[in-house]
Parts: structure tokens; sequence; C-alpha cells
């Protein structure tokens, strides 16, 4: 091997060994995702029990529950969409409960729909704790007016509704309701993407390594008019 084509072989071997490193640590990552959202579906679908008295956004989010109560009028839609089914709305409705007021999320009812949840007495819902984190720089600011919101923001919403800054996301309601579909918590929103990284950073290795014999291979071929 000439001289000149080292520098290029331990730069395509280092390069390579780097990809391959972060293409592997993607791959641990990828395990240790999966765990915790193991983890996080087993909390959710575990028994529910009662109300903590002061709930903490850290501790107990996803926490299963059961509170009763009653639903009030009080309610705010929050913008969604449903795949196969299309747009719709969440329905945040307050809920009069002994630990106070408090906000449950009924589920989903889809825009074309004219008629909203009604107030009822006596329920019980179980569901789950949450304090959803989806509002950013680009979500529009609620419609006040006409009573849509873009995002489910905790504090503003029980600011709003003049609740306990408490959602619980319904799984099941002891009343059915004829407009409403639960929906219900599960890790499928939760951002997994470390498998795409880990292909990526594979596939680049494989890019750089072949590069590199390209570039190799073109350093040994003969230069064009060489009489032979």
């Amino acid at each position: 091997m000439r001289a000149k084509q080292i520098i290029p072989l331990l730069f395509g071997i280092v390069g390579v060994a780097i990809l391959l490193s972060l293409g592997t640590w993607q791959v641990r990552r990828l395990a240790e995702k999966e765990a915790v959202l193991a983890e996080i579906d087993a909390r959710i679908g575990a028994e529910p029990g009662a109300l903590p008295e002061v709930p903490d956004p850290a501790r107990d989010k996803y926490l299963p529950v059961a509170v009763t109560g009653d639903l009030t009028g009080d309610s705010i839609r929050v913008l969604v969409s449903q795949k196969q089914i299309g747009a719709g709305y969440r329905y945040i409705t307050a809920m009069e409960t002994e630990a106070g007021r408090i906000m449950v999320d009924r589920g989903f009812v889809p825009v074309r729909e004219t008629a909203a949840p009604v107030a009822a007495q006596g329920v019980t819902v179980q569901g789950n704790l949450h304090w959803p984190d989806e509002v950013d720089g680009y979500t529009p600011e609620p419609d006040l007016g006409a009573g849509i919101w873009f995002a489910r923001d905790v504090e503003a919403m029980a600011a709003h509704l003049d609740t306990r800054p408490i959602l619980v996301v319904a799984r099941a309601v002891s009343q059915s309701e004829p407009l409403a579909t639960p929906l219900g918590l599960d890790s499928s929103g939760i951002p997994n993407d470390h498998l795409e990284y880990a292909i990526t950073w594979f596939s680049l290795a494989v890019i750089w390594a072949a590069m590199t014999v390209y570039f190799l291979w073109r350093q040994r071929r003969p230069d064009k008019g060489t009489i032979r």
C-alpha cells in the first residue's frame, strides 16, 4: 500500500468506527426506552385507587384512579384527529367531587356531531391522572368565544373552568355516554425513534465504508494516458 493511501484508509476506519458506535448506542437506548414504555403501560393498566390528596405531576403521572362525583355542564373542546375517523374534539368537563372540583377528559366526539356530552350526577370515572405536554411555540391561543382549544394545558384549562389543576383521562364511565368515546392513555403517544436513528447511523457506516473502498480503488488505478 502506498503512503498516500494510508491516511484515507485511517480516516475511513475511524469514520466507520464512530458511526457504528453511534448506531450501537441507539440500539441500547432503544432497549432502555422500550423498558420504560412497558413500565408506563403496566402503571396505566393497574387497578385504580383513590385520588391523592395533593397529586404531584412528576410522581403521579399516569396514576390510575377512580373518582365519583357530578359532571357539570362546564366544558371545553380540544381539537384533535382520530385515524380513520377524522377531526373531532376531546371534551374536558368540570367534575364536582369530595376532593374538590377537578377536570375529566371524557373522550372523543366527531366534529360533525352537533350535540355535546351532557351533565350527569353520581358518576364514577375510572381513568388516569395526566399532565400532557402538548403546548409549544406553534400552538394557537384558545378560541374562547367558540370554546375551542388546540392543546390540553392543565393549568390554563383549570383556570378557565375554575377547577383544581387535576385532569383525569377517562377509561371507563359508570354511566354510558352515547356521544363521547373515551380515549384512554397508553404509551403509543410517547416518541420512540431510536430504531430509526440506529438504522440511520448503521446505513451511514455502510456508505462511509463503501466510499472509502471506492476512493482507495481509484487511488490504485493507473493514471489515464500512462504508457505500459
